[in-house]
Parts: structure tokens; sequence; C-alpha cells
């Protein structure tokens, strides 16, 4: 148990500084809407990681290690992403400066919808899945596929990860006191911009399905062991 603890919480805190479209814009929410508008978008991310990591577990791994490498699915993906990064981007060419402040949601349904956010901009990422089919091939068999242990090593996991975006959190809202309207709207430009640039960087990954192959021979040997 406690080299399970010691495990998770290690992948826990390296996946919070992994570099990648949620980080950004978690820094940004937090900059721009604060605390607990991050928090609801944090929430989201970890609900779509915890399904990711429940699929992973439970399916045929033969399927998902199929459709984890499926160009269309990154296709797919990708163009969503670049999507929602061009119109956000565009719909801030109309923004008047003068307008722009910082304001925390003031409605449930603004929190809703940035748990959405959340959630489907980790969920379009099939990179995603492919992490935690990845881990659990890697350190299941340490485990001996024990869905207890398994879930628990998640649970130490996810919890280091969200427990050091509290702290991301909390170290990015500092900045706000020192952000003018033309700041806040650089800020929503470049996240705009990062997320057009991880959409096509996710497109380029259909064009290389053998990045997946590293992870094939001891996934077959897994399956023949059972």
């Amino acid at each position: 148990m406690m080299d399970d603890f010691i495990t998770g919480i290690s992948l826990g805190f390296f996946l919070s500084f992994m570099i990648g479209p949620v980080f950004f814009i978690l820094i940004e929410t937090s900059i721009t809407k604060g605390f607990r508008a991050a928090l609801a978008f944090d929430f989201g991310v970890v609900l779509a990681d915890a399904l990711f990591f429940a699929i992973a577990f439970f399916s045929s791994f033969r399927l998902i290690n199929t459709i984890k490498d499926d160009p269309a699915l990154f296709i797919f993906g990708g163009i969503l992403m670049m999507t929602y990064g061009v119109i956000s981007y565009v719909k801030l060419k109309r923004v008047q400066i003068d307008t722009l402040q910082l304001a925390s949601p003031n409605l449930k349904r603004d929190y809703l919808n940035l748990f959405a956010k959340g959630f489907l901009l980790n969920f379009i990422n099939v990179g995603v899945l492919g992490f935690w089919l990845a881990i659990i091939i890697t350190l299941g068999p340490t485990m001996d596929m024990d869905t207890n242990r398994m879930f628990t090593f998640f649970a130490f996991t996810i919890s280091a990860y969200f427990v050091t975006d509290i702290f991301k959190i909390l170290l990015a809202k500092q900045l706000r006191k020192k952000l003018t309207p033309h700041n806040i709207l650089k800020i929503k430009k470049i996240s705009s911009v990062l997320l057009i640039i991880f959409g096509m960087v996710i497109m380029v990954k259909a064009f290389l399905p053998e990045s997946g192959s590293n992870i094939k021979i001891p996934l077959t040997q897994q399956i023949e062991k059972k």
C-alpha cells in the first residue's frame, strides 16, 4: 500500500505539471475568473481522467489499444480543439478592451459551463486515454491487476494532481491585482492561440500511427498471460 501511495502521489504531481491545453486554460481561468471558477474547471478535468481510467481498465485491452491510435479520433479531437480556439479568438477580436474586467461567475450555470469546459477539453484529447492505458499496462502487473489496488492507486494519483492544481490556482490568482484590461485580453488571446496549436499537434498525431507501438508488445503479453 505504501508503494502504491508513493507511486500515485509522485505520478499525480508530475501529471499536474504536464504542459498541455488544460494546464494553460486552468491558469487563465484562475487569473481571469477566480479560485472557485478554476476549481469548477478542474473538477471537469478530473472527471474526464476518471472516466478514461475506468474505460482503459474495464474495457478490452485489444479494443482500447486499437481505438487510442485511430487516426480519425485524433483528427476529430484536434479539429474540435482548434475550432474552439478559433471561435474564442475571433470573439476576442470583437471585444472592446474597456469592457474587459476580472469577474467571478455569479450563476450556477456559469460554474456548470466551466465544469463542462474542463471535462470536454480533457476528453477530446485522445492522448489522455493512451496515457492511462500505458499506466495500467506498465503498473498494473505490479499490482496483480487487482481492482481495489488499481483504483486506490488512481485515487492517490488524482488526489495529488488536484491538490497540486489548487496551489497552482492560488499562485495564479495572485496576478489578478496586477492585470489591466489590455493584459486580460492578451492572456485570453494567448490561451485561444495555444488551443489552436495543441489542436494541430493532436491532428499531426493522426499521421504518426506508430507513436503508440511501444506499448503494444507488453499489451499482447499481458493478454496472453490472462
